[in-house]
């Protein structure tokens, strides 16, 4: 009977252990999942007033739906190239559309001549430098390249 219970028991550990170890390697594997993509911000120029911004709104800023800001102001909007790695970023994570979806917008948008495209830049430093210095302006740059000459929008 002694034998019987020290083989539940060693048993019953050796399952404890390896639940154990197979929680460790998940949580291990899903740290090392997290995307290398850098982190996406929405900024605009520091001249305007908004601090926060609703994803409806931004999405028809960058859809090409919403052409003025609350204050009357026209929005100028600056993006990447379709194929850039953050443009894809901004787009999934931060707009939470595929870029094909924008993309399909801003056709739409043209062809029945009711607006144009967004204009298109080379480099988040180059949409840092036009936002800064184009007022009613809007783009997306890595957090990590923010700077006092925009404001970062957050999104809600």
């Amino acid at each position: 009977m002694e034998k019987l219970l020290t083989i539940k028991f060693v048993t019953w550990i050796g399952r404890a252990l390896l639940l154990c170890l197979l929680a460790a390697a998940l949580t291990a594997g899903k740290a090392q999942a997290q995307p290398a993509e850098p982190e996406m911000v929405a900024v605009a120029h520091p001249a305007t007033s908004e601090e926060a911004i609703s994803r409806a709104t931004l999405r028809a800023i960058f859809g090409m739906l919403l052409q003025k800001w609350p204050n009357n102001t026209a929005v100028k909007v600056f993006v990447l190239r379709d194929d850039a790695p953050e443009h894809a970023t901004f787009s999934k994570s931060v707009l939470q559309v595929f870029p094909h979806q924008l993309r399909m917008a801003w056709d739409r948008q043209v062809f029945s001549g009711q607006g144009q495209y967004p204009e298109q830049l080379a480099s988040t430093q180059e949409i840092l430098s036009r936002v800064a210095s184009t007022p009613g302006a809007m783009g997306y740059i890595k957090a990590s390249e923010v700077d006092h000459n925009v404001r970062v929008l957050q999104v809600r």
